[in-house]
């Protein structure tokens, strides 16, 4: 079980490190892949970020990580989930997403992608995502309310 941990709102002050932790994760698959660009990488994140959407993932007071929801007319995207190196494999994941999907009474799905091959797709499956397409970079997951 994780230590106790919290959500609190993003704020436009967060994007760099955010950037750089998304980099920091996303770096072994996307070599794997053969599609690491150190610059474009984190560019993407600072293109489309929305304080708004995000919520920086704390453990005792220490930044552990971020998650995106970007709300949609007829559905809502989990854009952006990112937990450090030292706070993964200890449960964090699970209960963070867990609060993320609560049953809410909101009947639009949840949609996601994730890279081919990455372990995070194990995460999603166990939370009920389950694949809508794909192609030879990215999975396309959806859990429907």
């Amino acid at each position: 079980m994780p230590a106790a941990w919290t959500l609190r709102p993003a704020t436009i002050d967060d994007s760099t490190w955010m950037a750089e932790l998304r980099a920091v994760v996303m770096r072994p698959d996307l070599e794997r892949l053969g599609r690491y660009d150190e610059t474009r990488v984190r560019q993407r994140f600072l293109d489309g970020y929305r304080p708004g959407h995000t919520s920086v993932i704390e453990v005792d007071g220490v930044t552990a990580g971020l998650v995106a929801l970007r709300p949609e007319a007829g559905e809502r995207w989990v854009e952006h989930f990112y937990l450090a190196p030292e706070h993964q494999g200890a449960g964090l994941g699970t209960v963070v997403l867990s609060r993320l999907l609560s049953d809410d009474g909101d009947p639009r799905p949840f949609r996601l992608n994730v890279l081919q091959g990455s372990p995070a797709r194990r995460l999603y499956e166990r939370h009920g995502f389950t694949l809508e397409r794909e192609d030879e970079v990215d999975v396309w997951m959806v859990r429907r309310g």
